[in-house]
């Protein structure tokens, strides 16, 4: 049973940094697409950044520049480093992945909800002005 637990959630102010943690167990899989998601109060859920095996990564337009993507094999870790946050990151931050997935060279993973299959609890980041 895969399962993937999300941790680093929190309040700062406007202009402040955070970094989530996302622990994945179940699994062993070489080839990975992984992903945070988002979720405001009466919003859809929103794709903010991914990374795939190979360490190709995509994010949306609203966090370019500001949040980055990692991740840690060693330790089966997905991580997101926040910076220069703003009231309108505010949400319910989502870890997923998907794996096995096939990894084309070249290519970049997607921020698309329906393309992962395994979901963590979520954890609340608030940002306030």
């Amino acid at each position: 049973l895969v399962q993937l637990a999300e941790s680093g959630g929190g309040s700062v102010q406007s202009g402040g940094s955070l970094r989530l943690s996302c622990a994945a167990s179940g699994y062993t899989y070489n080839s990975y697409w992984m992903a945070w998601f988002r979720q405001a109060p009466g919003k859809e859920r929103e794709g903010v950044a991914a990374i795939d095996s190979d360490g190709s990564t995509r994010y949306a337009d609203s966090v370019k520049g500001r949040f980055t993507v990692s991740a840690d094999n060693a330790k089966n870790t997905l991580y997101l480093q926040m910076n220069s946050l703003k009231p309108e990151d505010t949400a319910m931050y989502y870890c997923a992945a998907d794996s096995p997935r096939t990894v084309v060279p070249g290519s970049f993973p997607g921020l698309g909800d329906y393309e992962y299959n395994y979901w963590g609890q979520g954890t609340q980041v608030t940002v306030s002005s």
